[in-house]
């Protein structure tokens, strides 16, 4: 699969490294209007075609696939381009900056059986779909509601706020968990260093079937914090993606709800309560997890769904889902 990229600054040096890993992957040729990135792909990489703009990448056609690593601004046009020009196609998240630019891009790989993926590499990660697994089964009970924060210092950026930045992870964790669209979407940010664009924000997202999730996320926090928790009515769980060696701690707590009718009957009183809480607390579950590289799992999968024709598990259908959630929590936000 001969394959290029547009795009070699600090992540696309790493989605270049990890797709250079595939077997069966040859890259080809990298496209970079920064000097300085140029420089750097031909120091590690020698021997590596450097193009000078897209259009001389998707005008070879020995060129199948290509990958997106620029700013999120750009993402539409030059997807938009490479699938017109019959080339399969990784994007970075976000797919796009509005629905309807998303809507058109899955529109034309399903028109032209092209593979269009989006960078959401928290669905390859083996925690992540540890608790999958765990909520499938019904490990944890009934799930009640989950929260995440992704906060940091710095990365700060000047083309999108912390929600288009940072909220993509967490808004395709929670849609690969609950499996279902929220119905309301509420949101609150706040501007502290560039005028117009937030810094921190806050979304609840509530859910059809009576689930709940709220995402925090920021680039201005003292501290680097990649956590979700899930409750659930049998266990709950915490998620760590920053430890090395705890990523899943399972809690057997919770509260359990006791009838108090089939013990002494009726109470005289219909407004009464006839039911009592009762604390419960268990064993903590830390599970031993063989934990692969993200990266390299979602690019394998990329250059397997290419190879085989496969509907990826971040398909264009998934990265218009969450640039929906994510509009509308834009649109809240305004």
């Amino acid at each position: 699969m001969k394959t290029a990229q547009i795009g070699y600054g600090a992540w696309g040096q790493n989605l270049w490294r990890a797709l250079a890993g595939v077997k069966g992957v040859d890259m080809t040729v990298c496209c970079d209007p920064d000097p300085k990135a140029r420089d750097e792909i031909k120091n590690s990489y020698p021997g590596i075609e450097i193009a000078e703009s897209l259009d001389e990448i998707l005008r070879r056609p020995d060129i199948d696939a290509v990958v997106i690593a620029t700013p999120a601004g750009l993402h539409y046009d030059q997807a938009k381009k490479c699938l017109e020009a019959g080339k399969h196609t990784f994007v970075e998240k976000p797919l796009a900056l509005s629905s309807e630019e998303a809507r058109d891009l899955v529109k034309i790989a399903e028109q032209k059986n092209l593979i269009l993926m989006v960078g959401h590499t928290f669905l390859y990660n083996d925690a992540v779909r540890y608790v999958k697994n765990l909520m499938d089964k019904g490990e944890l009970g009934e799930i009640y509601y989950m929260y995440f924060q992704r906060l940091n210092l710095g990365s700060v950026r000047q083309d999108v706020n912390a929600l288009w930045n940072l909220a993509p992870h967490d808004v395709s964790i929670a849609q690969y968990w609950f499996g279902e669209k929220p119905d309301k979407i509420k949101a609150h940010g706040i501007s502290c260093l560039q005028k117009g664009i937030d810094d921190a924000c806050f979304v609840n997202l509530s859910y059809p079937s009576g689930r709940f999730a709220h995402i925090h996320v920021s680039w201005l926090s003292p501290f680097k914090i990649r956590q979700g928790v899930v409750i659930g009515s049998r266990k709950m769980l915490f998620y760590d993606d920053t430890s090395t060696d705890q990523k899943i701690v399972i809690y057997d707590k919770g509260i359990d709800r006791k009838d108090l009718t089939r013990d002494i009957g009726p109470f005289p009183f219909q407004n009464f309560a006839q039911f009592t809480f009762i604390k419960r607390a268990g064993d903590i579950l830390i599970p031993k997890i063989s934990f692969r590289e993200p990266l390299k799992i979602e690019m394998e999968h990329f250059a397997e769904c290419v190879k085989l024709g496969k509907r990826p598990l971040s398909d264009g259908r998934n990265g218009l889902e969450v640039v929906e959630i994510l509009e509308a929590a834009q649109k809240s936000l305004e």
